[in-house]
């Protein structure tokens, strides 16, 4: 573990093309980095360089040389990643950089690989990771607004800059140093949302990038999205670069583009996802897997036909370098959906890249008197405007199949702890009235305890009768387990798209004192948006209908609770497990809420990557070895969704145009690293919240056959 403490006073991840040209100095060797109108410069020379996007903390410090070689395998030269401010900071001034967030041991990793790194900083990111990567804790220091022209924001971004910065030059990790980073963003995508901020917010903008060029890295500066970025910080990121701009980027949202920045939008969005472990993932509504589909898949295994038809496409702009850096362009029309952009150089090089966007039809066009077939929505490269040596849409039959390889827990020896309803220990707070969710647990835990009793008169006319009153719940998100007298009643939530949902049940009151113990619960922060640290969450309306009336609860004596009880203790790490009592058992017990699991279990076998298979689970999350595994929550997706059976992937981008798995659970398996197993007796722990079967709990490998 690496913790020190300091005084001192970035969404999508995106694949996009840099030019310039690389000498072959070793890379202990200070580098100058510069740029023109046309490329980056180093040393002086250009080269075209292509980069990726690994998040260091969406795996494993064990799975970065494999990731890092499967990258540079792949025909990528330059590995970029966003700084997670929150997974650093986690309290004012005191920073972490060990296990996943070993941010000098990852960017060494690149360096030994013979790469170069993009570190974007932000240190907003944005990226689907929770709160868009800033500290929770920054929203309750006082006067406190994200992301404007406010001085106590300012003040924690700028140090938290300075520490990053500083400990890459003590590393001596910036290329004006022998390291590998070439490039360093500030900010993250804050050109659309700068409207909101008004004066503030361009005053913001333009604060952050003379900060940046204050820190005196030695490479330039990049803000992404932000059209009025200052020279020379260099605005880049899914928008027509202006003539000053270095970098053509590509973003699959903006659909088939001409030239170059075609062949990137037709074929990926993220290099590798990886996962997003313990309470990491934003949103909300996002669990663990963050794969999107990526060419190197969750579990670092390259993921084909599509790796290596991006391999193919890497080699072929390699072709076209000499051309693409030296050459002019010229834009030619060849038909009514056709074109090609035509790189020529005097010194002789002539590289072409023939585009075809009807997205129906395949076309013949001619070009230098010779004929070309083009396939719909497809991009042809030629790079000796000759000979096509690619075109997007051919793509190679998949040599090879993965799948998951169910393994069941090997002799697991079970102990259970079943946790009570309710408030547990001295209650957090006691108020008469319905207060935010985040706002109490500041986002310490997802759960929140909030309690309540009410007295029933035997004479009641609903008693009398034999009907149930209605109980009536209102929040603003994202879920919510419903305990009435220490059973539970039911569970609601909202969805990825509508935060806020209704709980409607009969309620079985009773003579006499009734307790009402709701678990609020939130699903990751939001990620992004206008004073997004704003959105709230939890409870809004209590209600119980009675047939004559209607009993608001709201303004009732509610006891807070932060957290449930196994949480706060830690007992799912070893030096937690002795705070409380387990009891053992041989079968343990089914669709019982509130109830920890403890399974000693040796590992799978062979050396695949691991999945814990928690179809048969209700909601919560799991653990191995003290090691964060993460939220599960295994919820079938709609199935009045439109899946397709076979996608076509000709046409603009459209979030919902290849949806697949409709009715099915969003998410089976949950990454575990084999690095967290040990070769017996680990420690599985598990924290079910409504009820599930635990002995259908297994492994699976991820394996690979031809």
């Amino acid at each position: 573990m690496k913790i020190f403490s300091s005084s001192s006073s970035s969404s999508s991840s995106f694949l996009f093309v840099l030019l310039c040209f690389f000498t072959l100095l070793a890379f202990s060797t200070a580098s100058n980095v510069s740029y023109d109108h046309r490329s980056l410069i180093i040393d002086g020379q250009r080269k075209l360089l292509i980069s990726a996007a690994i998040h260091y903390p969406r795996s494993v410090p064990a799975m970065w040389p494999g990731l890092v070689q499967t990258a540079k395998e792949g025909g990528v030269d330059v590995i970029e990643s966003y700084v997670f401010w929150n997974g650093h900071e986690l309290s004012p001034g005191q920073y972490y950089f060990g296990g996943r967030y070993d941010l000098v041991k990852f960017v060494k990793t690149i360096h030994q690989a013979g790469m170069y790194m993009i570190l974007r900083i932000g240190p907003f990111v944005a990226a689907e990771w929770n709160y868009g990567g800033v500290p929770a804790w920054l929203h309750y220091v006082p006067g406190t607004v994200f992301r404007t022209d406010n001085e106590p924001f300012k003040h924690y971004m700028q140090k938290f800059m300075t520490v990053i910065v500083d400990l890459m030059k003590r590393e001596k990790l910036f290329a004006a140093q022998g390291g590998p980073i070439i490039l360093a963003q500030v900010e993250n995508e804050y050109g659309y949302y700068e409207q909101f901020y008004g004066e503030g917010g361009k005053r913001y903008a333009q604060w952050s990038a003379q900060m940046a060029l204050a820190q005196n890295t030695g490479v330039p500066w990049i803000m992404c999205q932000q059209w009025d970025a200052p020279d020379p910080v260099v605005s880049i990121c899914f928008q027509q670069q202006q003539l000053s701009q270095l970098v053509l980027q590509t973003d699959p949202k903006f659909g088939l583009r001409t030239g170059l920045d075609v062949l990137i939008v037709r074929l990926i969005a993220k290099y590798h996802g990886g996962t997003n472990f313990g309470r990491t993932a934003g949103g909300p509504f996002i669990t663990t897997s963050y794969d999107y589909d990526a060419p190197v898949d969750e579990y670092g295994l390259p993921r084909l036909p599509k790796w290596s038809h991006l391999k193919e496409l890497h080699k072929a702009i390699k072709l076209c370098e000499n051309a693409l850096l030296h050459g002019e362009k010229t834009n030619h029309s060849l038909g009514p959906s056709q074109e090609v952009d035509v790189y020529t150089d005097a010194s002789g090089p002539c590289a072409a890249f023939i585009s075809n966007t009807d997205d129906k039809n395949d076309k013949i066009v001619e070009f230098r008197n010779v004929s070309y077939s083009i396939p719909a929505w497809s991009v042809s490269i030629l790079p000796d405007c000759k000979n096509v040596v690619f075109n997007t849409a051919k793509v190679k039959p998949q040599a090879s199949v993965v799948k998951m390889v169910t393994e069941n827990l090997r002799q697991p020896k079970w102990e259970i702890f079943v946790e009570n309803a309710g408030t547990w220990g001295e209650a957090d707070l006691i108020k008469n009235s319905l207060d935010d969710h985040i706002n109490i647990t500041k986002d310490t835990s997802d759960y929140l305890w909030i309690t309540t009793s009410i007295v029933v008169s035997e004479d009641e006319e609903f008693l009398k009768k034999g009907t149930k009153p209605l109980l009536l719940i209102e929040s603003k998100g994202h879920a919510l387990h419903v305990f009435v007298n220490k059973g539970l009643l039911g569970s609601a939530s909202g969805n990825g798209t509508v935060f806020p949902f209704k709980f409607k049940s009969e309620i079985p009151l009773k003579a006499g004192k009734n307790e009402i113990a709701l678990l609020s619960m939130t699903v990751g922060l939001p990620t992004a948006g206008p004073y997004y640290e704003f959105v709230g969450a939890g409870l809004t309306s209590v209600k119980i209908k009675l047939s004559n009336q209607t009993l608001d609860l709201s303004k009732s004596s509610w006891s807070y609770k932060i957290g449930v009880q196994g949480e706060i203790l830690g007992i799912y790490k070893a030096e937690g497990m002795k705070s409380v009592k387990w009891t053992s058992t041989s079968d343990p017990p089914k669709m019982q809420p509130l109830t920890w699991y403890k399974a000693t279990v040796d590992p799978p076998g062979g050396n695949e990557p691991i999945g814990l298979d928690m179809l048969y689970m209700g909601k919560g999350m799991a653990w191995l070895n003290g090691e964060e595994i993460g939220r599960y929550w295994p919820r079938k997706s709609s199935k009045h969704d439109k899946c397709v059976v076979e996608c076509n992937y000709r046409g603009k981008f459209m979030p919902d145009k290849c949806f697949t798995g409709c009715g099915e659970p969003t998410q089976r398996w949950y990454h575990v690293p084999r690095s967290w197993f040990k070769p017996s007796e680990n420690v599985l722990v598990v924290f079910e919240e409504k009820g599930g079967d635990p002995a259908r709990i297994t492994f699976a490998r991820r394996t690979v056959s031809s």
